[in-house]
């Protein structure tokens, strides 16, 4: 846990970065500081590990105050992951990734160990980037390998300021997710700097919303974005909070009843259904497209009005529902089928039905 108490920063007389600033950042979350360019934000994070010091107030990390800490400890404890990556230019993948383990003294045989752990964790081949240097990667390569090389020494804390702003929007979108993925797994305590309201929307389990050094409002994204508490919030927040408190809600919350047919059986399993469309599935109860009703012969094999699906038009139930409103408009469908890992059937989530949760939410407000 970090706590800050009526935490002051000021670099002279007449700037005051951060004021009197008090909040709890619990462990095992991901905490997004957001707000405008000058709001405190990068600060607040920078006096965690002490690259800045507070001038006044205290900043406790699990009841040790930071400001009295060896400062080599204190950071040696602290994964750091900022927007340009930082790796060393003239140091392989797997020496980067080395370092805080070999300042740690790590046996060579765990650190190697290591390195192939993390570099799994991120999505790369341990074999063929190892040896690569920085300027042989992609901008998203070296941004994994900069996560990678922040979590290397297992810290219990992590800091990561702006480190998807430098890429592409798809590497981008990318990266939150493989992120989100990880930080499932790991469950570190995570301190996140982003001016992307969606990026912070997307990955945190709370939001601290600054602006002129002063947190104006800290609570889970769920809440902030259906009750903010000050114009500046609300505005900050964008015209369009019912559709993004979408992307905070998994598909699996809202799964339909929805009829199936059998490939392997004949049209007689239908009976006398409405429905102009069915989806199919094999003996396994696996999804393996949809079906016609309305417009297929029924003297032909069930299997021959099949029509297949493309991957992007399946949801799983960990999918958003934002997620399944944007595949609907791409298609052009009111609804789409939602299938567990193993491609089993489960139901499907219509067009309807998030209608019905844009309209509860509004009139909640």
């Amino acid at each position: 846990m970090i706590r800050f108490e009526d935490v002051t920063k000021k670099y002279d007389e007449n700037t005051l970065a951060v004021d009197s600033i008090t909040f709890e950042i619990p462990s095992n979350e991901l905490t997004v500081l957001i707000g405008p360019s000058g709001c405190g934000k990068t600060t607040t994070l920078k006096m965690i590990n002490r690259i800045v010091r507070p001038t006044t107030g205290k900043i406790l990390i699990d009841g040790n105050d930071v400001t009295v800490m060896d400062v080599k400890q204190l950071r040696r404890g602290i994964g750091y992951v900022i927007q340009n990556v930082g790796l060393f230019p003239h140091m392989s993948v797997k020496d980067n990734i080395a370092t805080v383990p070999r300042l740690l003294k790590w046996e060579r045989s765990k650190i190697d160990r290591r390195i192939s752990e993390l570099l799994e964790l991120v999505g790369l081949e341990p074999k063929s980037y190892a040896k690569k240097l920085p300027k042989e990667l992609s901008g998203g390569e070296a941004q994994r390998v900069g996560v990678a090389r922040a979590l290397a020494a297992d810290p219990p804390i992590i800091l990561m300021d702006e480190p998807f702003g430098a890429v592409d929007p798809l590497t981008r979108v990318r990266l939150q997710d493989e992120f989100a993925r990880i930080q499932e797994e790991l469950h570190k305590t995570i301190v996140f700097v982003t001016h992307d309201i969606d990026e912070a929307i997307r990955l945190a389990d709370r939001i601290a919303v600054m602006k002129a050094g002063r947190v104006l409002q800290y609570d889970t994204p769920e809440e902030i974005l259906a009750h903010p508490k000050e114009k500046f919030v609300h505005d900050f927040m964008g015209s369009d909070r019912a559709l993004k408190r979408l992307s905070r809600i998994p598909v699996g919350e809202y799964i339909e009843e929805s009829f199936a047919i059998d490939l392997s059986g004949s049209w007689e399993q239908l009976g006398k259904i409405e429905e102009e469309f069915v989806w199919a599935l094999d003996k396994d109860k696996r999804l393996v497209g949809w079906v016609d009703v309305s417009h297929s012969s029924r003297e032909k094999p069930v299997r021959e009005a099949l029509t297949e699906m493309k991957e992007e038009e399946i949801l799983s139930p960990d999918s958003t529902v934002k997620e399944a409103l944007s595949r609907m408009l791409e298609s052009g469908t009111a609804a789409l089928p939602v299938v567990e890992r193993t491609g089993r059937f489960l139901g499907q989530i219509s067009m309807t039905r998030i209608q019905e949760l844009t309209r509860s939410d509004r009139e909640e407000k």
